[in-house]
């Protein structure tokens, strides 16, 4: 396996990076301040013909794999941009995979053009407050009406870019769970217009990534055309699985992008901060923690471009898109904290970016899934232990 990048993805990362240049950090820094969208950045990467990376080629994308989102997404990350820059973005990059694989021809020439030019944003709208990582639990209803269409309420919880989404894909239950033989059954999936004056989108207000709005939905007789249901009725669940691997190798990709920023900074600081007539990175004590986080970052990008060469060759990727979202996630926080150490007071001022970064570096440690949950996937899948939930 030859983790080495190729022509045309090394000129997708310059590409990406000339691009992220117009959006220096201060302009990261602005944004989460004020807590505005990044509409600026969205529209430059629609402009430029990324947001269609992984989308099909008939529907104006580029028709790329999951190889090629994953080195975009961390060039965002990494330029100083964050999960800012990522999450502004990321629902379009491979969040409406259910729709590419499930959705009729119909569907992706009506959904995905819009998504791609960047003339529509849309948000996944899945967790709800009682269910939390129990998605079989969840309690949003899509009950049919005569006609055809459905009528929807519920509750969802954690859905980013709801703010300033045209559309969003939703799971909901249209079987009760007492009647199914299986809690995955009877859930389905519509992607459809998120109608304001039937949806109250509550913001939460959270410790970072303030740039990208996270919100509740208050969902109070909904209603959906059938032509918007994705697949068939009650095997959304199905659908929805069938992206969390793509979703978690994003996700470490665009952890490590946070990391090495961090790394940069402190790097660029220790050779410049001279304390006693030398640098303070001549000393071991700064250097090593470093050293190591540089260490931890190499190893969980190869693990994230392991687990994108096999999606890419259609093979097995769980336990490794699991394990590159655990070690990369993992591996930027420890690459923060030690950006803030080295700075030290400069590291706890919003003028040097680090305090941003590590923020936001809690972002991934914690979704789309817990780190204690990834561990007890990796102890049932790839060792055999016995299943623990």
């Amino acid at each position: 396996m030859n983790f080495s990048l190729n022509e045309d993805q090394r000129s997708l990362v310059a590409a990406i990076e000339r691009l992220c240049e117009d959006f220096p950090a201060d302009y990261w820094r602005d944004h989460d301040d004020r807590a505005v969208f990044p509409h600026e950045f969205h529209r430059a990467v629609a402009e430029s013909g990324w947001l269609g990376i992984a989308m099909p080629e008939a529907q104006g994308g580029a028709g790329l794999g999951i190889t090629e989102a994953a080195l975009m997404m961390r060039a965002i990350s990494a330029s100083g941009a964050g999960m800012s820059g990522a999450s502004s973005v990321h629902m379009n990059i491979f969040g409406l995979n259910p729709v590419v694989v499930f959705g009729s021809e119909a569907q992706r020439q009506r959904f995905l053009p819009p998504l791609i030019a960047g003339a529509e944003k849309a948000c996944f709208a899945v967790t709800e407050p009682d269910a939390g990582l129990d998605t079989t639990s969840l309690k949003t209803q899509a009950v049919r009406q005569p006609g055809g269409s459905y009528l929807l309420h519920g509750r969802k919880i954690w859905i980013s870019t709801a703010q300033v989404a045209d559309r969003m894909l939703i799971l909901t239950r249209t079987t009760p769970i007492d009647q199914v033989k299986k809690p995955t059954q009877g859930l389905t999936l519509f992607y459809t217009a998120l109608d304001r004056s039937k949806v109250e989108v509550r913001e939460i207000h959270k410790l970072g990534r303030a740039a990208v709005d996270s919100n509740m939905l208050f969902i109070d007789g909904l209603e959906v055309p059938e032509e918007d249901r994705i697949g068939e009725e009650g095997r959304g669940f199905e659908y929805i699985l069938h992206g969390l691997n793509p979703e978690r190798i994003l996700i470490a990709a665009e952890a490590i992008g946070i990391g090495r920023a961090a790394l940069r900074i402190a790097s660029q600081y220790a050779q410049e901060r001279i304390v006693f007539g030398r640098p303070i990175g001549q000393n071991q004590g700064v250097a090593h923690p470093l050293a190591r986080a540089w260490a931890n970052l190499e190893a969980a990008d190869l693990m994230m471009l392991k687990a994108a060469t096999l999606y890419d060759a259609g093979e097995p990727c769980g336990i490794e898109a699991n394990a590159a979202k655990y070690l990369a996630a993992e591996a930027a926080h420890d690459a923060c904290q030690n950006a803030i150490l080295t700075l030290g007071g400069m590291g706890y001022a919003k003028e040097y970016h680090v305090e941003r970064l590590l923020r936001e570096s809690y972002i991934p440690r914690i979704a789309p899934v817990s780190p204690q949950m990834i561990l007890n996937f990796i102890a049932e899948k790839a060792l055999g232990l016995p299943k623990s939930y």
